[in-house]
């Protein structure tokens, strides 16, 4: 309320604008020098982005009506890119908002000001002085002034020469003005810890025989404040000494403190945390960082977060005397922290109970913002990231230019590491990408977090020995899902159970499987005609490695009917009714087609062969895709002609066995009498049925039997696929005529 504050918007006017003091005499460029010798304050301030003038209303090219109306001119001139000067006019009036205070001391950041009103009563000698003065005002070639300093003889000079070292000397219609730039020619003292910068001009004029002498003092503390690692700390002392020299009774009533030339009422400081604290010698003002009303400017040197903070502190004080002549102080003082490494805040909220990662990345600036996310070495631009589920939350923090960003990241998902053990352990390397703005800088930010289970372990299965099927049960525990349940190399799904033909049933509580007898993946052993073991195994395994970390194979044993068995070493095992072909054959008298070939058990229908591929006189046929081994069961039976009553001994070859294998699965074919397969072969059964009538039928039944280790298409892409197919019959009628 004691100067003009003009403003410009450096997006308007460039990096380096210019102010000019417009007035009857001219035009007059407002230097440093110039600034601070006439009352006008010119910064640039890059945080702010803008440039501001503070003119004083008594500054040298202001008009001036009665001390009340003060009218300011200005050219403010704008430099484009191209380097175009533009300059625009500034125009603007000020009326007194306060009545002025007998003495006011304006401390600038450039220059120290006084004022002091010519009716001040109770100064010892002052109002003969000022009338004096007044009455010789146009004749002040008369007047001269000395500057007193300690140990140094006063030596007059004129307000001219005073000018020349930049003092200003202004006499209006009702007070009279003093300015200083802070100089070398200043006493600078120490009062109760704190710089204080001090001007004591002596002003006199000689008339005839009397000596007319005003004595003037200006103070003002020159303490640029401190970082005490909490905040900005500025210190003065409670009376500057020097300002109350002479007078009796003075004592300060009244402090009041603001930002940006500003006073502020008690409830707004102590909502921003701003203390002022008063004792008998000092005054001390305490602004906390990043506290509301300054400004502060992050910037990354050597991939380190850099920062610092500003704030533009106005303070005022009035003193009183005796008499009640009050004197008002105001002061402008800029302070600014060092240099700070910003230290960015990583907090893990992960509730292991959600398995969802929670990281609370805080500590970030108004100027700062992240752009990307590498987890754990994969890239995400944060739209992607949330594209793709991975949630990234920017969240302000309440009164602060702060504001953080929370990632949320499912265990599951398939940037996160998992370390399974006898613990299971989730981690996530984070590379939070940072950008400065405006330049946009980038910077960044590592962080790792992990989330530990004690004692946790994979599913555990139950299995269950049925008539014609193998039951498995497991309950579910929480980390279930870190593993997989498989079958073979397959995992276990509602299709492949679907495919295979498993009976499987899977709720919130338990998953059960029911697998029939001779269904995929079952493996035999120990086959006689009463019975033999037939095997299922179910295992948990991790969906990454495979790696098996549990499992359980369920060995049953199952009563024989017929079965045939095309192994991977080559091995045909078959278990068959010989007397579905010929009824009342004796199962004792079959044979191969190498008749040295004899079944291994027999009963009263049933036969038992286990024989090579490659022995027995077994026939191959390949084909482009598959390769076909075939044998024939012979049965040796007694037969009586009508027409001769001799008996005699025919040979009837009454099943056909075959073994069918996917060629891409035999390593070794003809090089060696050697078998090997990846895959089990597909097992068929041919029965040849006689049929008497009128022309000669024969029925073959093709019975393909539980084959226990069958051939699919999906063995031809896998090597240890077991398949199983249940009996089916074909009837071939075949009529030859006689």
């Amino acid at each position: 309320d004691r100067y003009l504050l003009v403003t410009t918007q450096l997006s308007f006017a460039g990096n380096q604008p210019r102010f000019e003091a417009v007035d009857t005499d001219g035009v007059h460029p407002i230097t440093k020098q110039y600034g601070s010798e006439c009352g006008y304050m010119f910064s640039i301030l890059l945080l702010r982005g803008h440039a501001e003038l503070r003119a004083s209303y008594f500054s040298c090219h202001t008009d001036n009506q009665d001390d009340e109306v003060f009218t300011f001119s200005f050219n403010l001139i704008t430099t484009a890119a191209s380097g175009v000067e533009t300059t625009y006019i500034v125009n603007a009036t000020c009326f007194l908002p306060l009545p002025w205070s007998p003495r006011e001391v304006s401390c600038e950041e450039n220059y120290m000001e006084v004022s002091m009103r010519s009716d001040v009563s109770c100064l010892s000698g002052t109002t003969d002085a000022w009338t004096a003065a007044l009455a010789h005002s146009s004749a002040t070639s008369t007047w001269q002034v000395m500057f007193q300093q300690e140990g140094q003889q006063l030596i007059p000079m004129s307000f001219s020469e005073a000018r020349e070292l930049g003092y200003v000397f202004h006499l209006t219609q009702g007070r009279l003005v003093f300015r200083s730039p802070y100089t070398p020619r200043s006493v600078m003292g120490s009062i109760n810890g704190s710089v204080v910068e001090v001007v004591h001009p002596i002003l006199f004029s000689r008339q005839r025989w009397v000596v007319m002498m005003v004595d003037w003092i200006v103070a003002c503390s020159t303490n640029e404040g401190m970082y005490d690692g909490a905040g900005l700390v500025w210190q003065t002392p409670t009376l500057l000494s020097p300002l109350v020299s002479g007078l009796s009774g003075l004592e300060s009533i009244k402090f009041s403190m603001g930002v940006d030339g500003e006073l502020l009422d008690e409830p707004i400081t102590a909502e921003r945390g701003y203390s002022l604290d008063i004792s008998d010698t000092t005054v001390q003002i305490s602004v906390p960082f990043n506290a509301a009303g300054g400004y502060r400017k992050s910037f990354v040197m050597d991939n380190m977060y850099h920062e610092f903070y500003v704030v533009h502190l106005y303070y005022e004080q009035i003193f009183l005397d005796d008499c009640g002549v009050e004197t008002r102080l105001r002061l402008h003082r800029p302070m600014n922290t060092p240099l700070l490494i910003q230290h960015l805040s990583i907090i893990n909220q992960t509730v292991l109970e959600d398995r969802v990662f929670t990281v609370y990345l805080g500590n970030l600036y108004y100027d700062v913002d992240l752009v990307a996310v590498t987890l754990n070495g994969h890239n995400f631009t944060i739209l992607d990231a949330t594209k793709s589920g991975r949630v990234i939350t920017m969240v302000p923090r309440p009164n602060s230019n702060l504001h953080a960003y929370i990632l949320r990241l499912p265990f599951e998902d398939a940037a996160v590491h998992k370390l399974v053990k006898r613990n299971i352990y989730f981690s996530m390397d984070i590379n939070y990408t940072l950008v400065i703005l405006p330049q946009e800088e980038p910077y960044y930010y590592l962080a790792s977090v992990v989330a530990q289970f004690n004692d946790v372990f994979p599913p555990v299965f139950k299995g269950i020995c049925n008539e014609k099927s193998i039951s498995f049960q497991m309950d579910h525990k929480p980390f279930d899902y870190l593993w997989e349940v498989g079958v073979g190399p397959y995992i276990l799904t509602t299709n492949l159970a679907a495919k295979r033909g498993y009976i499987m049933q899977n709720d919130s509580k338990s998953l059960t499987l029911e697998v029939l007898l001779f269904s995929v993946g079952y493996t035999y052993k120990d086959i006689n005609l009463k019975q033999f073991y037939g095997s299922f195994e179910i295992h948990s395994r991790l969906p990454k490695t495979l790696e098996v970390k549990s499992s359980l194979a369920k060995a049953c044993l199952f009563q024989t009917t017929e079965v045939i068995v095309c192994s991977t070493e080559g091995v045909v095992t078959v278990v068959t009714d010989v007397t579905l072909a010929i009824p009342g054959a004796e199962p004792n008298g079959t044979f191969l087609l190498d008749s040295t070939c004899r079944p291994q058990e027999t009963d009263d229908t049933r036969v038992l062969f286990s024989f090579g591929l490659h022995s027995c006189g077994t026939r191959v046929q390949v084909d482009h895709q598959h390769v076909t081994y075939e044998n024939e069961i012979n049965v040796e039976h007694k037969s009586q002609s009508v027409n001769a009553p001799v008996k005699t001994r025919d040979t009837a070859s009454v099943i056909i066995v075959r073994c069918v294998y996917p060629l891409s699965d035999l390593y070794k074919l003809f090089a060696y009498w050697r078998f090997e397969a990846d895959s089990p072969g597909v097992g068929t059964i041919l029965t040849r049925v006689p049929v008497k009538s009128k022309c000669s039928v024969v029925v073959q039944l093709k019975r393909v039997v539980k084959l226990l280790q069958l051939f699919t298409p999906d063995s031809l892409s896998n090597r240890i696929l077991h398949l199983k197919w249940h009996m089916a019959g074909i009837a071939e009628h075949i009529c030859y005529r006689d």
